[in-house]
């Protein structure tokens, strides 16, 4: 079994190498240093928006638990006070 997953992973890795090796194009271009430090930022500005959302959200599902929490403590407490004075 594991032979068989091997083999058909050499056979994938043989044929795109063949295929990007045979049929790649030579390109003479140069790419500016400036060009690449605008993607770098694009990059950049991109992974701290997706972190600033992740944390917003992070806060928000944190303090719903809270409140779940709390009402679960106060109800708790209603029913115990409840028994007390009964």
């Amino acid at each position: 079994m594991r032979m068989k997953k091997s083999f058909k992973l050499f056979k994938f890795m043989y044929f795109f190498t063949c295929f990007f090796v045979l049929l790649g194009n030579t390109s003479f271009a140069y790419i500016d240093p400036s060009a690449v430090t605008y993607v770098i930022q694009a990059v950049a500005g991109v992974a701290i928006a997706i972190g600033a959302a992740c944390t917003v959200y992070r806060h928000k599902i944190a303090k719903w638990f809270r409140a779940q929490q709390k009402k679960r403590a106060k109800k708790k407490h209603q029913t115990e006070e409840n028994k007390d004075n009964q």
